[in-house]
């Protein structure tokens, strides 16, 4: 379903990873490990389509995502370890505002089960600014389960998840597992995922310097 093929990244002159490959089927869990610095966040933007490679090719569904975006974007979902939630906007405007992003427009009914399984459900018409920095994480958990979206790439999903968040984000990632979804995550904290999981390191000894890019 996923290919990521000879991957190269430098950031600030430092080579981070190179000729990085690995695949990702229909209904598997993969996490990348590695210390900070290592790259995590950069790989996972980059496999997003939100940073270009030094090198390397990504393909989905047999394809070079880069000349299949539309596919692509309509079938993946990125959650970035930093909160795009807009304070100004209610819980169910900031859903929606979300949800226009991949052009989906879903019923209230859709959107209230979707908060009520996050723990949101007496907060439709708050403004996210006077919620917890986990409630509004938890904001995003209930968009990620309506993106209707087969791949989700989580960048530190567990950050600022209280211990019941914790178990919620657990328990979705192996129900999409389990529904034929699949998932490249990252996290600094224990995740116990009772489903069989795949991981790939990410180490200081690839973090050489490297050549300045033209």
């Amino acid at each position: 379903m996923f290919e990521a093929k000879a991957l190269e990244c430098v950031r600030d002159d430092r080579l981070l990873f190179s000729d990085l490959s690995f695949t990702l089927d229909t209904a598997e869990v993969l996490q990348i490990e590695g210390s900070n610095g290592s790259g995590k966040t950069s790989l996972l933007r980059i496999l997003c389509g939100l940073r270009l490679a030094e090198a390397g090719q990504i393909l989905w569904q047999g394809k070079d995502i880069n000349a299949n975006r539309e596919d692509y974007y309509a079938s993946m979902v990125y959650i970035g370890h930093l909160s795009c939630v807009k304070a100004e906007l209610t819980v169910v405007e900031n859903i929606r505002s979300l949800l226009d992003t991949r052009s989906l427009a879903l019923s209230a009914e859709d959107i209230d089960n979707a908060l009520a399984k996050v723990g949101l459900a007496s907060y439709e018409d708050v403004t996210a600014k006077a919620l917890s920095s986990g409630q509004r994480r938890r904001i995003l958990l209930a968009f990620v389960s309506l993106a209707q979206a087969s791949l989700w790439v989580l960048d530190e999903p567990l950050t600022a998840l209280d211990v019941e968040g914790v178990a919620l984000m657990e328990s979705m990632i192996i129900d999409h597992k389990a529904a034929g979804g699949s998932v490249i995550f990252t996290t600094h904290h224990g995740m116990q995922l009772d489903c069989e999981m795949r991981s790939i390191k990410l180490g200081r000894a690839s973090m050489q310097q490297a050549k300045v890019m033209a």
